[in-house]
């Protein structure tokens, strides 16, 4: 996530901001500038992009009035949605205030989600424009009692569906206990879940799908009977050696989903780190401990991989270091291990050559 800051009064922002703490401008984010700007309101709820004479005249997304966006359309936009929302499908019932809630912590996760594929330029496409290749999003609350009726996250030809349950602290940390997760986010969800989809996109059918197949497997073997005999048998005990996590032992689809939601949590903290020119230097570590880094270069600008995890494990360490001095959990409890990086440097090839 990039650093923004108020473009009346210079006042460092959130990208959820909907209004300047300090200036009280409204806010709105530019998708092709890529920026969190103030605006101007005009006639017929319109805004201009303030201090911008040659400003198009923009609307807020419809969801705006919701609480859950402050992303803007142009004004003679075709859809009412913005670039985000546009990918929704179904929302949750929102005469529920439990569940608009939920939704308002859903969108904010997807949104940065959104965020970081744009800066990634991949193709983010709705189904409304590509019914075969686009992707949508249906957000599901469990209406029946019966537990064999439970809405599942998953994935499935482009359509992501989530039960708005995981955006309930406690529901989703109970969930964590019984799936034995080290973490478990709702952005977490979005990453693992848009891996698949980006599977389907990037790797099937592609020049990259042998390689896939030397790093992570054959994917042809039966899914379904592979997740039986990972839940049946368990990981093998030496799995974090080779995965990120328990669960990307199942199957190579799964392996690659779950690298992949890794590589996007390294690349977006990265780039806040580096927004933020944070300088890590320990004042006990030797030099030979490799501890020690300028977060200075985006992320998204740097081609060898090498280079990124030379940056991220000081990061994490400083990071865990934090949270641990006030009584709180690791907030990246992983051991990167070389055939992990291998994985990721080969999500990070297939990213750059996919730009659009």
């Amino acid at each position: 996530m990039r650093l923004f800051k108020c473009s009346h009064c210079g006042q460092l922002l959130y990208f959820e901001n909907t209004t300047c703490e300090k200036c009280k401008y409204p806010l709105g984010f530019e998708t092709n500038k890529s920026k969190l700007l103030a605006l101007v309101k005009q006639e017929n709820d319109t805004y201009t992009l303030y201090n911008d004479s040659k400003s198009d005249h923009y609307r807020y997304c419809a969801n705006h009035e919701h609480d859950v966006c402050n992303w803007m359309v142009p004004q003679n936009s075709e859809t009412p949605f913005c670039t985000a929302c546009t990918l929704n499908h179904t929302i949750p019932n929102l005469s529920k205030p439990e569940y608009v809630q939920r939704w308002k912590a859903i969108e904010f996760a997807k949104h940065r989600l959104i965020f970081s594929l744009l800066q990634m330029k991949l193709p983010v496409l709705s189904k409304i424009v590509s019914p075969e290749k686009g992707l949508s999003f249906d957000f599901v609350a469990d209406e029946s009692k019966d537990s064999s009726q439970r809405i599942l996250t998953g994935h499935e030809n482009g359509l992501i569906t989530l039960n708005i349950a995981e955006a309930d602290d406690i529901e989703r940390e109970m969930a964590r206990k019984a799936m034995d997760e080290l973490y478990r986010t709702v952005l977490g969800h979005f990453r693992h879940e848009v891996g698949h989809y980006y599977w389907d996109r990037l790797i099937d059918g592609t020049e990259h799908l042998a390689e896939f197949r030397k790093i992570f497997g054959d994917d042809r073997q039966d899914y379904g009977e592979a997740l039986k005999k990972h839940y049946a048998q368990g990981p093998p005990a030496d799995w974090n050696q080779h995965y990120i996590s328990a669960y990307a032992t199942s199957h190579p689809w799964e392996d690659w989903a779950e690298t992949w939601a890794h590589y996007l949590h390294i690349m977006d903290t990265l780039q806040t780190a580096s927004a933020f020119q944070l300088s890590i230097k320990p004042e006990v570590a030797r030099k030979s401990d490799h501890l020690e880094v300028e977060l200075t270069e985006d992320p998204y600008q740097i081609s060898d991989f090498t280079v990124i995890m030379n940056m991220w494990l000081p990061l994490t360490f400083t990071m865990n270091s934090l949270n641990r001095s006030m009584g709180l959990h690791d907030p990246y409890p992983f051991i990167i291990y070389p055939e992990v990086i291998k994985k990721m440097a080969f999500i990070h090839r297939v990213c750059n050559r996919a730009k659009s």
